[in-house]
């Protein structure tokens, strides 16, 4: 079966693909991955060996050779099935009809950025066109497979709602006895690390996360000494944040660590996780932050609604609000014990609802079904 992607550079619906494909069993299916625009890299971290990665080099706007190219590889590899992922790659879909697939699964796995809220009636539109070419729909969250129904017209049975999965091995709490790992430049005891991973791009909006963290200390004075915050990731919204945190003298109490390989070990020295963001599907770096054991601070946008439970796992603030995300970084400061209760619930969840293995068999389960339903009319014709 071939996977279409729009790019292959790191992000959340990139990680969950090369995780899904190390899970699925590799005598069932073979695999292969294009991007129609180029690869970074990233798809290297795929522990199998066996599955080819192409790069179209779409230009922006309509690429009309990409699509013949496109068009030419599906009609020398010959999948039986094509999984699109995201509005950006739904234009495969006809052109793996064209070239006779008989299979056609999409994924929608967040908004675009250009549509942070789903309104767009121009991308509406869009996927409503495109209805006819797809067998299929695997929508990450529940708000997505709504977005579906209601806005977009596809039938309820057409849809298979699957969240993604976290590797709770590979993210693990540290040891109880174990002392808490030193990030970057904090070192002492007495420190309470948020941090945050993720591309520093509007969309993820980290500046409301800096601003919230300058208001915190500005109207607590002794967190001073105690309160840090760290920033993975790398993007449009570097400078804006280094320029907050000159201007309020607080740079040295920020660690922009850029991207990172080592985001396990950087999650094990953190007390709480926050993702600010505008939008979001569901996000992998929520649940590697609920294995890691850490309480989850997110906006109340999107999936994170469905996986931060309030009071349990995390705490939900309005988005683009930097008094309230600072009122609720003083409260968990001010709270190790809540600290510790939501992240070891947080912990639990993501080891009982959100295995990998349990979101492969998923995705297994549908390509099954679909396959056998294909086999089985094929029989009946003939």
């Amino acid at each position: 079966m071939l996977h279409v992607v729009h790019s292959f550079e790191m992000g959340g619906l990139q990680n969950g693909l090369l995780n899904l494909l190390d899970r699925l069993p590799s005598a069932r299916y073979r695999h292969a991955v294009v991007s129609l625009t180029g690869l970074s890299g990233f798809e290297r971290r795929l522990r199998r060996t066996d599955v080819p990665f192409y790069a179209l080099h779409k230009p922006a706007g309509r690429g009309l050779s990409s699509h013949l190219q496109l068009w030419r590889l599906l009609r020398r590899l010959r999948p039986a099935l094509v999984h699109t992922r995201n509005l950006a790659a739904l234009e495969a879909q006809p052109i793996a009809m064209a070239a006779g697939v008989p299979l056609r699964v999409h994924g929608e796995h967040g908004w675009d950025t250009h549509d942070p809220d789903g309104r767009s009636v121009r991308y509406r539109r869009w996927r409503w066109l495109m209805r006819p070419y797809v067998n299929h729909y695997i929508a990450l969250s529940r708000q997505l497979q709504e977005y579906l129904i209601t806005g977009v017209g596809v039938p309820r049975q057409r849809i298979s709602q699957i969240y993604n999965g976290v590797d709770t091995v590979h993210f693990h709490p540290r040891a109880a006895a174990q002392s808490p790992t030193s990030v970057g430049p904090f070192v002492q005891p007495q420190h309470v690390l948020v941090g945050t991973v993720g591309r520093l791009e509007p969309i993820k909006d980290q500046l409301s996360l800096a601003r919230a963290f300058v208001l915190a200390v500005e109207r607590r004075p002794d967190l001073r000494a105690r309160l840090r915050l760290v920033v993975v990731g790398d993007g449009r919204l570097r400078a804006p944040i280094e320029q907050v945190l000159r201007d309020a003298q607080m740079a040295d109490l920020v660690w922009l660590a850029g991207s990172r390989d080592d985001i396990a070990v950087l999650l094990r020295g953190l007390d709480l996780f926050v993702l600010p963001s505008l939008a979001e599907g569901i996000s992998n770096t929520v649940l590697e932050a609920m294995a890691t054991g850490l309480p989850v601070l997110a906006t109340a946008v999107g999936g994170n609604v469905e996986l931060v439970e309030p009071g349990i796992t995390g705490a939900l603030v309005p988005p683009n609000d930097p008094p309230a995300l600072a009122e609720a970084l003083i409260a968990y400061t001010d709270d190790p014990r809540r600290r510790e209760r939501e992240g070891q619930a947080g912990r639990e969840r993501a080891v009982n609802e959100f295995a990998l293995e349990e979101m492969a068999a998923a995705y297994q389960d549908i390509y099954d079904r679909l396959l056998a339903q294909r086999g089985k009319r094929r029989a009946d014709w003939q």
